[in-house]
Order: C-alpha cells, then sequence, then structure tokens
C-alpha cells in the first residue's frame, strides 16, 4: 500500500459516522453522478455561496456527459434514491488526456470539516488513473479561496507531486466584473 493509498483509507474512514450524534450515523458513499443528482449539485453549489453558480441544465448535463470524471457523496440510508451531500465535477482535458481538470468541489454544510472533499478528490482522480492513466490533475482557484488551495495542496502532498501555480485568466478578462483572476494549479506527476 502506497502512503496516497493509506491516507485514502484513513481518511474514508475518518467520515463515514457521527460519533458524536448517533441520531446521524449514516455512512457517506461515493459514486459516479447519476442524471437525478443534478438538482442536488445545483443546490449544494449554490449553497455553498463561494462557488460561481452555473445554470441548472448545465449540472444536469454535467450529471450525464462528465459522470466518468465526476463524483457525487450520498448519506447512505439503505435506499438507492440517497441524495447527494457533496460533489466534485472535472473532465479530461482534450488536449491532454492524461490530465483531469476539476470544475468545482462543493460540500453540503452539513457535511463540512469531516475530510469529505479530500476523500472524494482522492476517489475520483484513483478512478479516472486507473481507466485513463492519469498523471496530472489542474484546477484553477481564486487567491481568497484559501480552503481550496489548502485543499489541493494537501492532495498534492498525499501524491507526492509538486504543485505549480500561474494565473490562468486574470481578472480584467472577465466580462462580468468584479471576479478575481482565477489561478490554476498544476499537480504532477501523481503516481497511483
Amino acid at each position: 500500500m502506497t502512503a496516497a493509498q493509506a491516507d485514502l483509507a484513513r481518511a474514508r474512514s475518518d467520515f463515514p459516522d457521527h460519533r458524536d450524534n448517533p441520531a446521524n450515523s449514516r455512512k457517506l458513499r461515493l459514486e459516479r453522478p447519476e442524471v437525478k443528482d443534478g438538482a442536488a449539485c445545483w443546490r449544494i453549489a449554490r449553497d455553498s455561496k463561494t462557488l460561481d453558480l452555473n445554470s441548472s441544465y448545465s449540472y444536469l448535463l454535467w450529471c450525464r456527459d462528465f459522470a466518468g470524471t465526476s463524483v457525487v457523496a450520498r448519506l447512505d440510508d439503505g435506499g438507492a434514491d440517497a441524495e447527494p451531500v457533496g460533489f466534485i465535477t472535472g473532465y479530461i482535458r482534450p488536449e491532454r488526456p492524461r490530465t483531469l481538470l476539476i470544475w468545482q468541489v462543493a460540500v453540503d454544510e452539513s457535511q463540512r470539516g469531516r475530510g469529505l472533499a479530500g476523500a472524494m478528490l482522492d476517489e475520483l482522480t484513483s478512478r479516472v488513473a486507473h481507466r485513463d492513466g492519469l498523471t496530472t490533475l489542474e484546477t484553477t482557484i481564486s487567491p481568497d479561496n484559501k480552503a481550496s488551495q489548502r485543499l489541493f495542496t494537501s492532495f498534492a502532498e498525499r501524491h507526492g507531486a509538486s504543485v505549480d501555480r500561474e494565473v490562468l485568466f486574470a481578472a480584467d478578462q472577465f466580462p462580468d466584473g468584479g471576479h478575481e483572476p482565477e489561478v490554476l494549479y498544476h499537480i504532477g506527476p501523481l503516481s497511483f
């Protein structure tokens, strides 16, 4: 078992139950999204108050067309219709087929602070790596988003990868104004 695999196993064991609240002891499952998850992903993104909210239509399409490069976390209530409490959307870059770009990461407020975002990221990248030979992860993060900066730098540390940063889109490139620059985080090489 590699250090990254051990960290993933530890991350998964860190969030499955609420020991301080037995009434809320359902397990979390990490799965590929389905079209029916699009509405919940849109709601989680909206309620985050930090993500750029895309149209509800785009979340439905994402759960259909990019399910293989995305993940949802569900509270397991024993039924098949458990609603997502977190998600990550991503896609393989067309010109770089071994690079996964992470578009959005969101966790419902009720599940924050338990390592769920890191566990979802590890699950997703492991799945994509084994299927597509993933070697690089990319994402963009605005300078004020400290939580995302910690998430992706700790991911790089767990996987023994370096992080290169550069401004991908300057603030003045956004036509609607008032947007911070988007800094590209290029993480790799990854080993799984």
